[in-house]
């Protein structure tokens, strides 16, 4: 288990100090300026706008979920580190809905800034959960405060880069895919404690759906402007999020029948 524990250590600081050997990455004025600029129903962004909402959804399901008292049988996260991971993995999820919808109504700098934080928050919880289930609770525990002030950190970081016209998404590009990177090599790395363990391949596999109708936005929507492919994105970025939820509503201990 330990040499498990120093290899995927070894691919984060790998992948760290990779990120940061790039030069600084600006963000573009024109990332704001999604293809569909619709008002409907006196919303601006309108679909953009709405497609927020199954967050709050998932969100507010899967707090509901953790909180309350199993069902006989079901692998709970309560009371572990897992607990504390999931609730904050689905509030940042809840969040996302909020600070989006915030975001689009009205999409400029300043306010990117409350759609990318509570992101961020559910990226590495779901990475602390993770590594509490299948690699080891107590590093799990000492990692889930300094992971979420530092994805809270590359937010203001980039922000005030950006602020000061030289933009460096160097960090928040690092939460995103690092998460990725790091979520994959626990699922390689470390057996599963629980079933239901390919769930949250599938959930991984709707978030890069979702990262690819984001690049195209406007290749979507000029096939029959109708919907656009950010609106599409959060679909399947909720989607992602519900998958999670799915799983620990169905998984079970892996010696529950021994």
């Amino acid at each position: 288990m330990r040499w498990r524990l120093w290899l995927l250590a070894a691919a984060i600081l790998l992948a760290v100090a990779t990120v940061f050997s790039l030069a600084p990455i600006p963000q573009s004025e024109a990332y704001h300026n999604f293809a569909d600029q619709r008002a409907l129903l006196g919303i601006p962004h309108c679909l953009d706008v709405l497609s927020n909402l199954p967050f709050l959804v998932v969100g507010v399901a899967g707090i509901t979920f953790v909180l309350r008292q199993p069902a006989p049988g079901v692998a709970s996260p309560r009371p572990s580190i897992e607990f504390w991971a999931y609730l904050i993995f689905f509030i940042g999820v809840a969040l996302t809905s909020v600070g989006s919808a915030y975001y689009h109504l009205q999409p400029d700098d300043a306010r990117l800034v409350w759609d990318r934080l509570p992101m961020t928050v559910a990226f590495l919880s779901l990475v602390a959960a993770t590594l509490a289930e299948r690699a080891s609770a107590r590093v799990a525990a000492w990692l889930l405060g300094p992971l979420l002030a530092f994805g809270v950190w590359s937010v203001f970081y980039w922000r005030g880069t950006q602020a000061a016209g030289h933009g460096d998404l160097r960090p928040y590009v690092l939460v995103q895919f690092g998460s990725l990177l790091a979520l994959l090599l626990l699922l390689a790395l470390f057996p599963a404690r629980n079933t239901r363990g390919s769930d949250l391949l599938v959930s991984l596999g709707f978030y890069v759906v979702a990262k690819i109708l984001e690049v195209c936005d406007r290749a979507v929507f000029a096939l029959g402007h109708f919907v656009s492919g950010h609106t599409l994105k959060h679909l399947a970025a909720a989607l992602s999020a519900y998958w999670i939820l799915r799983m620990l509503r169905l998984r079970r201990p892996v010696n529950a029948g021994a």
